[in-house]
């Protein structure tokens, strides 16, 4: 009898992956594991998290909403231009692209309930995230790119601060993964294919060569899988 292997950490399932294979990604989605050795720190309590991330090239459907949000500031951002010919031999101001990040935590409860454990998990979940946006734009910014991470609670960027628009994490998850939601009352909820909405979305974007970003995600140790 043929036994039958549950897809790898790496793999997503068959409609999002074919949704992948046919857009602009560069990393399929991922399991990372959050340590000490990852130079995040642990005082968050990231010390033995995993979370969801991939790399995309970021689509004509969200260039608007990018626009809206972060208006021009990734190309007013200077930062080290010497740096930057360092990098990359000089030729990096060629290479540079709009990137996103989007990154999935899986939650210990289901993020659709209620309750002040509820809100307790949504507290962990948003430490680890900002944890693993800072160390991320940080090491971007550091080789003179531009990089910036959304604010889970109230959708407005972290570094950006002349910015006002809110952007829709739930909308980003669809456009660039597939991931599907549904409507409940007044709010738009994310359901993860395998995690169901036991999911915590957030954002990374970046103005920077695509090979500088991979090699950073793919610097990260692989997580189990959750």
């Amino acid at each position: 009898m043929a036994s039958h292997q549950p897809p790898s950490a790496d793999t997503p399932p068959p409609p999002v992956a074919e949704a992948i294979a046919s857009s602009g990604v560069l990393l399929p989605p991922r399991i990372v594991y959050l340590n000490d050795q990852t130079s995040i720190s642990a005082s968050a309590g990231t010390a033995n998290d995993e979370l969801e991330c991939s790399l995309h090239y970021l689509p004509k459907p969200l260039m608007r909403e990018f626009g809206h949000v972060f208006n021009d500031e990734h190309l007013n951002f200077h930062s080290g231009d010497d740096m930057m010919d360092d990098v990359d031999g000089g030729s990096s101001s060629s290479q540079l692209r709009l990137l996103a990040i989007p990154t999935n935590q899986r939650a210990r409860e289901d993020l659709v309930a209620v309750g002040d454990h509820i809100e307790e998990e949504k507290d962990r979940l948003l430490n680890v995230f900002l944890e693993f946006g800072k160390h991320i734009c940080e090491q971007l910014r550091s080789k003179g790119y531009w990089a910036d991470y959304i604010d889970p609670c109230s959708g407005l960027p972290m570094l950006s601060l002349n910015c006002n628009k809110v952007y829709s994490e739930v909308d980003g998850m669809e456009c660039l993964l597939n991931y599907k939601a549904y409507n409940a009352g007044f709010c738009k909820i994310l359901t993860h294919p395998r995690w169901g909405s036991a999911v915590y979305p957030a954002t990374i974007f970046a103005h920077a060569p695509a090979e500088v970003v991979r090699s950073l995600l793919e610097s990260l140790p692989i997580g189990s899988g959750m």
